[in-house]
């Protein structure tokens, strides 16, 4: 009876979907090591009493704003255990989008019990700061998507938390970074930048396709079990998003791909389980630009669909020994080496696939590495065997 639920909790690949999440905080940032060291140099001082820091994380929608800020306020934390007590404190203004909600939800973070109402904002502010000296901590706030709450109420709210000690015996009550995906120094009037400083800005650039490749092992080395995730599957995910730079998009196709696999009752992800989300993501393929292909341009194409149906990619020496077989296929005669390579280029400058320069598995030098992250290969082969019939 109800043997069907014998499914639930199989694991066939996951093991932990948690990873799997965007919002999920990896327990070592990959890809941002450059970074991290540039926000601990904007921070260098912090370990003094009475001193606060200040830092701006500017970048585009994936490129690592909050798990940066946040991995950072929980390492320092535990780096300064012994000489200062660091309480990071992460608010979403797009979730608070106003100071109230901002205040509140800082207060709480410090004392649950913390009453929603009834207090106005500079009472809050001081309520927080009696708190943290009570306790003798010091705060690294974290305002993510800030630029929501400028938008919404100026920089109000941040006025009043940089002069949260101004008229105090004590100094370096918080630390703070703000979080945006525009350059939010702009929007800020001059007493703010001031004190912020021009210098303690941060721009990530969009995500290297390697980088999107390392995130994506990261999470599957958590998240399934060892061997179920492979390097050319990795790489597969990398390459289809490396259009965008968005770690966002490699941590969705890898949980898509991994759910794929296992609803199918697959022990492992294989290409198609990638390319199907992967080409939904992305431009399809017109028939026309089939069409417009020589013969054996169309030829060559459907040699690499073939290969690429079950494996993530083909060298381009073993393309061209497929090429061959499909040539006999068709009782067509093979166009030389030369040309086969001036037709590769050809399919690849069309969008039709990717290539990389890699090491050959077999002998010395290089060879190229040809893969189709945007399209799904099995399609793109029906295409092409009916374009050959006509």
């Amino acid at each position: 009876m109800a043997e069907y639920l014998n499914r639930i909790g199989a694991g066939l690949i996951l093991l932990d979907a948690a990873p799997l999440s965007y919002d999920w905080v990896p327990p070592n940032v990959v890809g941002r090591e450059e970074e991290q060291g540039q926000l601990a140099s904007m921070f260098a001082s912090i370990g003094t009493p009475g001193v606060s820091c200040r830092a701006v994380i500017t970048g585009n929608v994936g490129s690592g704003k909050t798990v940066l800020s946040r991995s950072f306020g929980e390492d320092l934390a535990r780096h300064l255990s012994g000489v200062r007590n660091i309480q990071p404190v992460h608010v979403n203004c797009r979730n608070h989008p106003s100071t109230s909600q901002v205040l509140q939800r800082i207060a709480k973070s410090l004392d649950d019990r913390h009453p929603d109402r009834g207090f106005s904002a500079s009472e809050v502010i001081q309520g927080i700061r009696r708190n943290l000296r009570t306790r003798n901590q010091h705060m690294l706030l974290i305002l993510d998507e800030v630029d929501v709450l400028l938008r919404r109420e100026s920089g109000d709210l941040l006025y009043q938390l940089l002069r949260i000690d101004e008229g105090r015996d004590e100094s370096g009550t918080l630390s703070l970074i703000l979080i945006s995906q525009e350059q939010v120094l702009d929007q800020l009037e001059g007493a703010i930048i001031s004190r912020f400083g021009r210098s303690n800005h941060l721009a990530l650039k969009p995500y290297s396709e390697s980088q999107l490749s390392a995130i994506a092992g990261q999470r599957s080395a958590l998240a399934t079990r060892t061997g179920s995730v492979s390097e050319d599957i990795l790489t597969l995910i990398g390459q289809a998003s490396a259009d965008t730079g968005d770690a966002r998009v490699a941590i969705e196709l890898l949980e898509a791909a991994v759910m794929r696999a296992e609803k199918g009752g697959f022990r492992e992800v294989e290409p198609n389980h990638v390319q199907r989300d992967a080409a939904s993501r992305s431009r399809a393929v017109e028939p026309s630009v089939v069409d417009e292909l020589n013969h054996h341009e169309q030829l060559i194409l459907l040699a690499i669909c073939r290969r690429l149906r079950r494996d993530p990619e083909v060298t381009s020496g073993d393309a061209e020994k497929l090429y061959q077989v499909v040539c006999e296929e068709y009782e067509v005669k093979p166009r030389g080496h030369t040309t086969f390579w001036k037709y590769l280029k050809t399919l690849e400058t069309r969008g039709l696939m990717e290539t990389r320069t890699g090491t050959a598995k077999a002998g010395r030098g290089r060879t190229q590495h040809i893969t189709m992250p945007q399209s799904l290969p099995g399609q793109l082969e029906n295409r092409l065997e009916h374009a050959l019939k006509r």
